[in-house]
């Protein structure tokens, strides 16, 4: 069973919007430890039995958030077959806008019957985005791989390179240890190819030149072979091989280099076309994704075989209390206006309202237009809240964590999380300093935010950030939101202030509708 939004936060606010909360908590000890399936949610509670007499609760009441009282949920049901359900949910989106509360779409849920064309006609335009993302993935991964593949090698080459660093060091003895690491490189890659005359086959075969392959690890050129106390066969066989090995260290190191920039310049190449991929993708997956319907389990209003579709939409607005203009008005203490004051609210508080619509609707196809018009029975429920900055952060990461953010998961787990291991390397990779800027500004390495996906959300193009700026986005995703309990400011002002406004104004959008709609006042 999913959780419902006001599941969740009854979840976050066990003490104010759950029935069980205080059960909750003794036996899980913490807020976030509570499965949002097994709240028992309720909205702000009054103790006022008429919706005439909310104008009258005063502020710093004693009225509000008990458990004995009134829920703040007003609820309607307009059922129409021949008209349409859009002016319902437009008209109360728009009346939200108007109370200034911003409304936000949380959930947007549907499903067709079976039996329905519309069941059919999105079923087969869901296919169509399906395969257009499929091919789409199939791009990605196999740039994916060649990103994976380019950053072993580039580190590989680097390992290498370190050793051709290390032997320009001051540092003689670790001058010395990155020469005797090159020339076992060169012996067992270069000249074991020789066969049985390589230094190794001649050195640990059976020809009597047991010394050679500790001379050669030995000797540094061909004038310091003669300083050796060697015989002179084996001396005659180790100049050339000295002679060999010191050009290969040149060559090689400049080859390598080569290598080194070629292979970062595709790794750029590489990333560049996996963001383009990803872009490309994104229509695709959210709307596939989008068209998806949700399985309504034994809900009687779903029958295989009628002409039916369940939508459910929940939208949530919000609307900040101000203590200032409060305190000036005459309804908070007057200190409240000072700056001294204002120091002491730690957070801020707003008025919530949670509307929360069901459709039971008959789909209509409208002429040959393709498209359907949807008449049939709405519910609508308006609950008030009264919530703070912790509680709706927490709410936020709560809704991430659920089903509700299911459709963002996906879309990130194909594309962006498929590189969050290797992202440092990548950023490193592409933001290397040149040589000449290395010895410019020795120990110091540019870097930008890049971010290989971000045009995943519509930010194409590279932008640059200072250094100083530390971003929260490298705070785990998973932290839980600490909520403190309320101080007596907040518990006696802010919270009580926010509730008694979330449930004037949850009445007024309820009652508003009925009076446009002629409908007696009452939920």
């Amino acid at each position: 069973m999913v959780a419902t939004i006001a599941q969740m936060i009854g979840k976050v606010s066990p003490k104010f919007y759950a029935q069980n909360g205080s059960e909750l908590l003794k036996k899980y000890g913490s807020y976030d430890k509570i499965p949002a399936e097994e709240i028992k949610p309720r909205a702000v509670t009054y103790l006022n039995t008429t919706p005439q007499g909310l104008k009258e609760i005063p502020v710093g009441a004693t009225k509000l958030f008990k458990s004995e009282g009134t829920e703040a949920s007003f609820n309607l049901m307009y059922d129409s077959p021949s008209e349409k359900l859009e002016p319902v949910y437009f008209f109360i989106l728009d009346l939200m806008e108007s109370f200034g509360l911003k409304p936000e779409k949380l959930i947007d849920n549907f499903s067709s019957t079976p039996g329905s064309g519309h069941f059919s006609e999105l079923g087969t335009k869901a296919t169509a985005m399906q395969q257009q993302a499929s091919s789409l993935m199939g791009n990605i991964n196999t740039v994916l791989r060649s990103v994976l593949n380019l950053i072993y090698d580039l580190r590989d080459f680097r390992i290498r390179l370190q050793s051709y660093e290390d032997l320009k060091s001051e540092d003689k003895n670790k001058s010395e240890a990155a020469k005797l690491s090159l020339k076992q490189i060169w012996i067992d890659k270069v000249d074991i190819q020789k066969g049985n005359s390589s230094v190794k086959a001649m050195a640990l075969g059976q020809g009597g030149f047991v010394t050679l392959l500790d001379a050669f690890l030995v000797a540094k050129d061909e004038k310091d072979v003669d300083k050796l106390d060697l015989n002179d066969r084996v001396k005659r066989i180790l100049k050339p091989r000295i002679f060999e090995f010191n050009n290969w260290l040149k060559q090689s190191e400049q080859e390598l280099r080569k290598r080194y920039e070629i292979e970062k310049t595709y790794l750029k190449s590489q990333v560049s076309s996996l963001k383009l991929y990803s872009r490309w993708a994104k229509p695709y997956l959210k709307a596939a994704t989008d068209l998806e319907q949700k399985n309504l389990g034994r809900t009687p209003d779903f029958v295989k075989t009628f002409d039916t579709i369940i939508l459910e939409l929940t939208l949530l607005g919000k609307n900040q209390i101000n203590p200032g203009e409060l305190a000036l008005q005459g309804e908070f203490p007057r200190d409240f206006a000072k700056e001294s004051y204002s120091k002491k609210f730690k957070r801020k508080y707003y008025s919530c309202i949670l509307v929360d619509f069901r459709f039971r609707g008959i789909p209509q196809k409208v002429s040959q237009q393709g498209h359907y018009a949807f008449g049939g029975r709405v519910e609508v429920s308006f609950k008030a809240y009264a919530l703070n900055d912790d509680e709706l952060k927490a709410l936020e990461k709560e809704i991430e964590k659920s089903d509700v953010g299911d459709v963002l998961q996906l879309i990130e787990g194909t594309t962006k999380e498929s590189l969050g291991q290797l992202q440092d390397e990548i950023d490193f990779y592409l933001n290397e300093p040149e040589e000449e800027e290395k010895k410019e500004k020795s120990g110091n390495v540019l870097r930008d935010l890049f971010e290989p996906f971000s045009a995943l959300f519509g930010a194409y193009d590279k932008a640059e950030k200072p250094k100083e700026k530390k971003s929260d986005d490298k705070k785990p995703k998973n932290e839980i939101v600490k909520i403190d309990s309320d101080n007596w400011y907040e518990s006696e002002f802010f919270r009580k202030t926010a509730a008694k406004s979330a449930i004037d104004v949850a009445y007024s959008l309820f009652d508003l509708y009925k009076k446009a709609h002629g409908m007696p006042s009452y939920s």
